[in-house]
Parts: C-alpha cells; structure tokens; sequence
C-alpha cells in the first residue's frame, strides 16, 4: 500500500496554522489582543520570509508559555468551531485536487506538521484524511497544558512518525509521496520514494534541483465548499482535474504504460 504525506503550512494552507487562529483566541479570552497583533506581525513575516530553525523554535518556546494552564478541550472545541471560518478559506485548490488524485489511485492521506494536534485533527476531518502527524503538548491529569512538549512534529521527528504509520499500516514509503515547503522537511522528503517541493523556500528549491525532485506552486486558496461544488458539477469536471493531476504527477512508469496502451491500439 502507498500513501500521500503532505505538510501543512504553505503547503496545504496559505498561512501558518498556529497563528491563523489568533482572533478566536483573543474573542475567547485565552490571549490578549497585544498578543494578536504580534501574532499577525508574525504571520506577516513568515508569508513573506519564511521561518527558519531559530525563529521556528522561539514560536514554539512562545506557544507553550502562552497555553500553559489552558484547557485542552476548550481548545480543541474553539479550533473545531471556527475552522470553517480561520482555515478552510485559506486551503490551497491544488492541494485538493492532488489529494484527490492520489485518493482515486488508493493512496492514504496523511497531513504532517509541527503544528498542533488540535489544530490538525480537525482539519484533517475536514479534509477527510487517513490520518494526521502533529506536535503534541504534555498535558496535567486535569486536562490542562503543562507548557512542555510531549512529541515535537519536525525534521526527522516527522519520519519517525512516518515509520511508525508505515509499519502499522504495511506501508511503502519507497512507493509513496510526500510534499512540503520547507527545507526543514528535507528528511521527510528524502524518506519516500517520490518526493515533491510545494512553494519551496530557498534552500528547498536548491536541494530539489540537485535531487532532480518536482517542483510546484500552489496560489489559489480556495472555500472547500466551492472547490467540491464544482468538483462535483458533472462527472467531466472531475475527470478533468484528475487529468491535470495525473499530468502533473506523470513518472516514468506512467508514462512508458500509456505508450505501451498506444502501442497495442495502433497494432489493431
């Protein structure tokens, strides 16, 4: 069995899920509304700038003081409430139609990010995924954020999850596909047999023309409700955005199959 993992931020969504939800924090009064500006300063840089390992970790350190004490499941019940709202607006209309083609060819969906479980368990059921690989904080016996971290979803912590999944659920990773943004996803990328970079930073872009790995670019967030309602139009419409994935995805198996299919055609 094969399967698609695909990261989260600028990958799958526009912007980075952990301070996309900001202002139904602050509406909540889980944050104050200074730390809403600088979360929107903070998503301003990273859309534009990217984020590398220190600014990543200093986010991390960040997020874990700030949800000390907070209810795990008032958390996820707010995530789950305005996902529809923050996330679902922001979702990539090529990241579906990919995960679409690979659900039509038997492959699993997984998302993989550093970003939180209850942000990702959510929107992994939204998206209708096999299965997510998130960041996981420790929580106190009352329910409650201890502000350490449990399982930290990043560079090759990633493929170990990977593995794990793998040999669960008798998984090829030599067979399977996986896409990200980031140069930290390196590791995962590395870790399965057809890899591809998505909106690539600048060292991701150099190492994917080293490897000789696809590159593409996702730009068109997209409502999901919409994407689906004109996936679902007329059986034409959902056959032609198979086709474009299957063009953009073709390898060389692929390719020599449907010369063979030419082949036999023109024999009769």
């Amino acid at each position: 069995m094969e399967a698609a993992f695909f990261d989260l931020d600028k990958t799958v969504i526009a912007k980075a899920s952990m301070l996309a939800f900001g202002p139904p924090f602050y509406k909540e009064g889980l944050i104050s509304r200074r730390t809403v500006i600088r979360s929107a300063y903070a998503q301003l840089i990273y859309r534009h700038l990217g984020a590398n390992d220190q600014k990543l970790a200093r986010l991390r350190e960040t997020v874990l003081a700030l949800t000390k004490g907070w209810d795990q499941n008032r958390v996820t019940q707010i995530v789950t409430r305005t996902l529809t709202e923050i996330v679902e607006p922001l979702i990539y209309k090529e990241a579906l139609d990919l995960m679409e083609f690979h659900r039509s060819q038997g492959r699993l969906i997984y998302l993989v990010s550093a970003s939180p479980i209850e942000i990702l368990t959510p929107l992994g059921n939204f998206l209708n995924v096999d299965g997510v690989i998130g960041s996981k904080s420790r929580i106190d016996p009352e329910g409650r954020y201890t502000g350490e971290m449990e399982f930290y979803a990043y560079g090759p912590y990633k493929v170990d999850a990977m593995m794990e999944i793998a040999k669960s659920k008798n998984l090829s990773l030599e067979d399977s596909y996986a896409y990200s943004d980031s140069y930290t996803d390196i590791p995962m990328l590395e870790a399965v047999g057809h890899p591809a970079a998505v909106n690539p930073d600048r060292v991701l872009t150099k190492r994917a023309k080293e490897k000789g790995w696809e590159i593409l670019t996702f730009s068109k967030p997209v409502h999901v409700k919409d994407a689906n309602r004109k996936g679902t139009k007329t059986q034409a419409v959902a056959a032609g955005v198979a086709a474009i994935a299957v063009a953009s995805l073709a390898t060389a198996t692929g390719v020599a199959l449907k010369k063979q299919r030419r082949s036999r055609s023109a024999s009769t």
